[in-house]
């Protein structure tokens, strides 16, 4: 059995390690857990803390997890599966981590066997998710786009119209958020855990623009590992107004060269972007019309060939 691996990112501040107690008192006596921490002394959970718990805890010293990561987090993850058999394995990220790079790291050949990816949590304060300055910061934006579960914490510090705005702005995230939350102090529940982290390969968009007469909505996924041809795609791109009538938006993450890449269509244009999001390739578009199985055949045809 796999251990599952939980991720928990996050802007400095925003309540990652109350997050994770407020999980540790709910842990069920079945199962083992297993901790890791990232700046030691920063955090604030210790050994003597979950020792109480029975939770083997290990601290990883310096700075960023993810520059870490290719040694002494490798290192670290190897030794606590060889002595333990954990269900869970908790990561506190850093919170200037880049999520991703812990997330490919986790990925690795050595771990394909033990570890599995399970719902990844991102811990923000609706007051800088809705503030340009951090959402616009190429960090804050690999934090929130790698997560499953967005946790917004220190909604009680907010204004109702700071509330209102964050919703509005976290229902627009692509790819989606498997579960997006509102919390005060931080506090998950234990079912989070278990939140579901696939796709369909065909689903419905569940928000269309405010004049949705005529207008159509497709999306499909592709599991990670299926690298795409970076060629291919941008001629698929470059097709697409031929592909759907009335194309009004199209938007996909793609893996490419084992690389993830957002590609945006709008107004006539479509742009590239590096991007943080692991789970899976996926591509949505809004059209007058589009032949639903032409346009996945074209997908298919996008990928690499094994």
């Amino acid at each position: 059995m796999k251990t599952q691996v939980h991720l928990f990112s996050g802007f400095l501040g925003t309540g990652k390690t109350t997050a994770i107690r407020s999980l540790i008192e709910q842990k069920p006596e079945s199962e083992q857990w297993l901790i890791i921490v990232n700046e030691f002394g920063e955090i604030g959970i210790d050994g003597a803390v979950l020792s109480d718990n029975g939770i083997p805890v290990a601290e990883i010293s310096g700075g960023c997890l993810c520059c870490t990561a290719g040694a002494q987090m490798g290192d670290t993850v190897k030794k606590m599966l060889k002595q333990n058999q954990p269900h869970r394995m908790l990561i506190e990220a850093s919170g200037l981590a880049h999520a991703a790079g812990v997330i490919d790291e986790l990925k690795a050949p050595e771990f394909q066997d033990k570890l599995d990816i399970a719902a990844v949590f991102t811990v923000v304060d609706p007051r800088q998710f809705i503030d340009p300055n951090y959402a616009n910061h190429a960090l804050y934006k690999d934090q929130i786009g790698v997560c499953d579960v967005l946790l917004a914490s220190k909604i009680d510090l907010c204004t109702p119209e700071q509330l209102a705005q964050f919703r509005v702005q976290a229902a627009q995230l692509f790819p989606p958020k498997s579960l997006i939350v509102e919390v005060e102090n931080s506090q998950v529940k234990l079912e989070w855990l278990n939140t579901p982290t696939t796709e369909k390969s065909r689903y419905r968009i569940k928000t269309l623009p405010e004049n949705t007469m005529g207008y159509q909505s497709q999306g499909f996924t592709f599991p990670a590992g299926c690298n795409f041809d970076g060629e291919k795609i941008t001629n698929f791109f470059n097709d697409l107004p031929k592909l759907a009538q009335g194309l009004v938006r199209a938007k996909g993450v793609f893996q490419v060269l084992d690389t993830w890449v957002w590609l945006n269509w709008v107004d006539g244009q479509w742009g590239a972007n590096q991007v943080s999001w692991r789970r899976d390739s996926r591509f949505e578009l809004i059209a007058k019309s589009f032949d639903t199985d032409e346009i996945e055949r074209q997908l298919n045809d996008a990928l690499e060939k094994k």
